[in-house]
C-alpha cells in the first residue's frame, strides 16, 4: 500500500514532533504534538498510509494544576521490556517553561485501550532529578544496551538548548549520568534561539546516525546530524562526529519550510522512511510555538553509495 503515500507533502495536518514505531505485529502506531498541547493521542493501522484516516485517540491527558499540566510536548511511544512506554515532556501551570521529561507505562497488549499508568519525572543516576529545562527525549538501542537522548537547556549566556545522552538502567531510569553529545556551534544553530532538539535515531551499515533539529521553529528550522560506529563507546563524546553543515534545510521552491523534529520507521517493503513536520508557509501568523501550521511530512531514505550515511532529498 506504500504507492498510496504522497512524499514531502502535508500528510497528517496539524500534527508536530510526529513519530512513527512499527510493532513486531506489523501495526503502525503514531503520536505528535497537538495545537493545544494539552493531551497525548495514538493512532495504529496495518498499513504507515493508513495512519493519515485513522482513529485518533486520547490515551492520556494533561493535569488541571501542578506538574505535567502545561505544554505537553513531543511524545513518544516505544516498546521495551514487554511493556509499552510514552515519553513526553510537560510544564507546569504555575511556571509553564518549567518543561520536565515524564514517563507512561502501559502493560497491557493494546496500547490505544490499555490502561497508563504516570511512572514520574524521568529518573536519573545521580541524586539530582531533572531539575532544568528538558524536553525531547527519545530511546534507541544498541548491542543490547538502551540509551536515552535528550535537549536539555543550560543557564549560560543565551539560553542554549544542547543534546546529552545517557544509559538506561529501567524505561524509567538512567543508569549512567548525562554526556554532551552536541551544543548548537554553528550559525544555522543560532537563528533565533541557540537550539540543539528533537534527537533521532536509525542505524545502518554499523553505524548510528542520530538526527536532530536546529534554530527557531520558523523557517530556519533545519536538520543536522551525527554519527558513530556501533562497536564504539556511545557514552564518549568523541565517539561521535558532526556534519558541519545542516543535512535538512527549507526548500522555497517545493514551499517546504523549516523541516525537522523527526523519526524514523519503513514501508511495507522494508524501506527506510523518516517523518518530520515543516510548514507550507513562509510567514507565520502570531508566536510560532502556538501557530499550528506545522504538518507531519514523509520522505524516503537512501544510503550514499560511498559512506553508507542517509540522503535526505525532497527528490521522490
Amino acid at each position: 500500500m506504500s504507492e498510496e503515500l504522497k512524499y514531502n507533502k502535508p500528510w497528517i495536518l496539524q500534527r508536530a514532533d510526529p513519530y512513527v514505531y512499527r510493532h513486531t505485529d506489523g501495526n503502525y502506531y503514531f503520536t505528535a504534538s497537538i495545537p493545544a498541547y494539552d493531551r497525548i493521542v495514538l493512532r495504529r493501522s496495518e498499513t504507515l498510509a493508513g495512519l493519515k484516516d485513522a482513529e485518533e485517540v486520547t490515551v492520556w491527558e494533561k493535569h488541571k494544576e501542578g506538574i505535567m499540566s502545561e505544554h505537553i510536548w513531543a511524545p513518544e511511544l516505544h516498546y521495551l521490556d514487554g511493556k509499552w512506554y510514552i515519553y513526553f515532556a510537560g510544564g507546569d501551570k504555575d511556571d509553564i517553561w518549567a518543561i520536565r521529561p515524564y514517563v507512561l507505562e502501559c502493560a497491557e497488549t493494546d496500547p490505544l485501550t490499555g490502561a497508563w499508568t504516570e511512572k514520574g519525572k524521568m529518573g536519573r543516576a545521580d541524586e539530582f532529578s531533572f531539575e532544568a529545562f528538558s524536553l525531547d527525549a527519545t530511546v534507541f538501542e544498541n548491542k543490547g544496551k538502551h540509551y536515552y537522548v535528550w535537549a536539555e537547556k543550560v543557564g549560560v549566556g543565551k539560553q542554549i538548548s544542547n543534546l546529552y545522552i545517557g544509559e538506561m538502567e529501567t524505561p524509567y531510569k538512567l543508569k549512567t549520568v548525562q554526556v554532551l553529545l552536541t551544543s548548537p556551534d554553528y550559525d544555522w544553530e543560532r537563528v533565533g534561539f541557540w537550539v540543539n532538539e528533537g534527537p533521532a535515531v536509525i542505524h545502518h551499515d554499523g553505524r548510528i546516525y542520530l538526527t536532530y533539529s536546529a534554530s527557531e521553529t520558523g523557517a530556519a528550522y533545519c536538520m543536522g546530524m551525527l554519527a558513530a560506529d556501533e562497536d564504539s563507546d556511545l557514552l564518549d563524546p568523541k565517539s561521535w562526529t558532526k556534519e558541519r553543515y545542516p543535512v535538512l534545510r527549507t526548500d522555497e521552491s517545493r514551499g517546504i519550510y523549516g523541516p525537522g523534529h523527526n523519526s524514523f520507521t519503513e514501508d511495507e517493503e522494508g524501506n527506510p522512511v523518516m517523518v518530520y513536520h515543516a510548514r507550507t508557509e513562509a510567514e507565520i501568523e502570531g508566536n510560532p510555538l502556538y501557530n499550528p501550521n506545522r504538518h507531519a511530512m514523509l520522505m524516503k531514505i537512501r544510503w550514499d553509495e560511498k559512506t553508507g550515511a542517509p540522503i535526505f532529498s525532497y527528490e521522490d
